[in-house]
């Protein structure tokens, strides 16, 4: 039987753009993107849970906002439910310190990327909900 993992992803907005996150060459789904995020911890709500990775991953501080999606992805590893939050900054510049790369993207290039399984959904409403049509 696979594990099961509740995890939390923040999707930061900035300047109308959005922050993606490229994993490292390391662990699993190297050099994919993803909203950045982790696991939440027993006693912790999915808001207080992406503060506290938001603040150990990016060495920042963010609003968390409303929900923009929740997914069940099953992968060879595990089996992930992701929750992911429309975010803003409210103190400090993020810093790469698990992520091989940053990136602020308009909501309508964001589909440029190659995403992590998990992650396309939110993806997918961020750009119908964010995204300008040209």
């Amino acid at each position: 039987m696979k594990n099961l993992f509740d995890v939390v992803g923040a999707v930061i907005l900035r300047d109308e753009n959005v922050l993606c996150a490229r994993r490292g060459p390391d662990g699993s789904l190297p050099g994919l993107w993803e909203f950045p995020g982790g696991k939440i911890e027993a006693n912790e709500s999915p808001k207080e849970a992406l503060a506290r990775e938001i603040a150990e991953e990016l060495n920042c501080i963010i609003k968390v906002g409303d929900q923009v999606e929740s997914t069940t992805y099953e992968y060879d590893f595990a089996i992930i439910t992701l929750t992911t939050f429309y975010c803003v900054l409210a103190n400090g510049e993020p810093n790469m310190t698990e992520h091989s790369e940053l990136r602020w993207l308009a909501p309508e290039l964001l589909k440029e990327l190659e995403w992590a399984p998990a992650d396309i959904p939110a993806v997918e409403r961020i750009t119908q909900e964010l995204g300008k049509d040209d």
